[in-house]
């Protein structure tokens, strides 16, 4: 019996017939980066020879920050023949899920049918400026995502990508599972193991592994093939 992952070949050796175990040939793996702000100059053609295959850009902030390095970023990372989305980091305390989930839409945020564009993604952790949780109660919490998942939904035709990390989630958000039989789960792991993932996911589709690395940025991974991740940017 072979072991896992191996295939059989049967091959001519000496005048008789031998089995070799050969081993299948591992998934090739699909590097990405995110970038903001702090990488305000990208050689997009470097990341791109590099081995990059996607990228996401920091749009928003709140209701009332936008990338200064947003364009550039985001139309450089396309010309350069990268899948591209962009992000938003939520301020819960500033303002509604709906409002933010405008003001996303409204400066970058959105989603083309171009199949070159990645569904929005939602940036929600620990808050930088204050109390870990924003103030919010756990349900407090759940339906201002909800605000903006539907929002951006009903603006975009995509449910967005959820950017976020176990422990954050734990405590802040809880137990509640409703986001992950539509949302994608960007999961801030920084390991190539992530461990637990947050309540009701049972796979994430990227994961953001180091803070720094081959490209400018945070380093990611999709989780699937090349195929597959053209599949998520043309609406699959």
């Amino acid at each position: 019996m072979a072991a896992a992952g191996c295939g059989i070949m049967v091959v001519a050796a000496t005048g008789q017939l031998g089995i070799v175990s050969v081993a299948a040939a591992p998934a090739p793996v699909v590097r990405g980066l995110d970038v903001s702000d702090h990488q305000a100059s990208v050689n997009w053609s470097a990341v791109r020879s590099d081995g990059a295959q996607f990228a996401y850009v920091k749009a928003t902030e709140g209701t009332g920050y936008v990338n200064p390095d947003f364009a550039s970023q985001y139309d450089g990372s396309y010309e350069a023949g990268l899948i591209r989305g962009a992000y938003h980091f939520a301020l819960p305390n500033n303002s509604s899920g709906a409002a933010q989930a405008n003001y996303f839409v409204a400066n970058g945020g959105g989603w083309s049918d171009d199949g070159r564009t990645l569904p929005g993604a939602l940036d929600i952790e620990g808050n930088p400026y204050g109390p870990r949780c924003y103030r919010l109660s756990r349900n407090a919490m759940v339906s201002w995502i909800a605000s903006f998942d539907q929002t951006y939904h009903a603006l975009t035709s995509r449910w967005p990508v959820i950017y976020t990390n176990s422990h954050w989630w734990a405590t802040c958000v809880g137990g509640y599972r409703g986001f992950a039989s539509e949302d994608p789960l960007w999961l801030a792991s920084f390991t190539d193991r992530p461990g637990p993932l947050p309540a009701g996911w049972a796979f994430y589709t990227f994961s953001q592994f180091a803070d720094a690395g081959t490209f400018p940025g945070d380093q990611d991974l999709f989780n699937g093939s090349s195929r597959r991740l053209l599949r998520l940017a043309t609406g699959g």
